[in-house]
């Protein structure tokens, strides 16, 4: 039985096929989520701390290629697999991209499309919140079966307390600071709508459980920012 929620969710995520959508995605995440250069410039350094000079990387949700981009620039030396269901975003990917194209593999798909690897990292940003928990555990999982011992992984999403009080107050809190970048308000609260009705979002305790489960035991976090946190953990 289809329930409203999923319509929604299925409403929320044909928006990463339309291609007016898609062009207007690039500002999106930079006015909606707190720090994201600096999130991209960190998970780069958390992955570095492991991987080669030479690594090949695993980005799972690469649509729209800022964290590909950011990561190419900052390590000349690796090569890239990004995997996203999206034709659409892989397409404004390979813009962001350009020259830098070269080093990166795009599949469109899930992670059961991408190559077995052994990969040297791996990483899921803005992503994980659109699935549910057991496709979520089965997703890590299997990037933890795609990944060398000791590479490191970081996934950063969606995640905050889903307690009745609570949840409300955080959902302001994630509409708050885009409209305090200068976001239309209309729009705005269309996303806050959006984000209610459609995300799989759980609370940072059970989303660490969830990596920990997926084969990563020793998950920390290192990102916290209003209704994002972000984890780093080792195969």
């Amino acid at each position: 039985m289809t329930t409203d929620a999923d319509k929604g969710q299925e409403a929320f995520l044909a928006s990463f096929e339309d291609p007016a959508a898609v062009a207007r995605y690039a500002e999106g995440p930079r006015r909606f989520v707190p720090g994201l250069e600096a999130l991209h410039r960190m998970t780069g350094l958390l992955l570095a701390e492991a991987a080669p000079s030479d690594a090949t990387v695993l980005v799972l949700g690469a649509g729209g290629g800022s964290e590909l981009k950011a990561m190419a620039e900052a390590q000349p030396g690796w090569r890239f697999v990004g995997v996203d269901p999206a034709g659409e975003m892989l397409k404004l990917a390979e813009r962001v991209l350009g020259p830098l194209m070269e080093r990166v593999t795009l599949v469109q798909g899930t992670i059961d499309d991408a190559p077995e690897g052994p990969f040297d990292a791996a990483t899921c940003l803005l992503t994980l919140h659109f699935l549910a928990a057991a496709e979520r555990t089965r997703t890590v999982r299997e990037i933890r079966r795609r990944l060398r011992p000791g590479a490191a992984f970081v996934a950063a999403h969606a995640s905050f307390p889903q307690d009745a009080t609570e949840r409300d107050v955080w959902l302001d809190r994630y509409a708050a600071y885009p409209a305090a970048m200068g976001a239309d308000r209309n729009d705005v609260q269309k996303a806050r709508a959006a984000v209610a009705a459609s995300l799989n979002s759980f609370s940072p305790e059970l989303d660490e459980a969830i990596l920990r489960d997926g084969g990563f035991a020793d998950a920390a976090l290192f990102y916290a920012a209003f209704t994002w946190r972000g984890w780093v953990g080792h195969a």
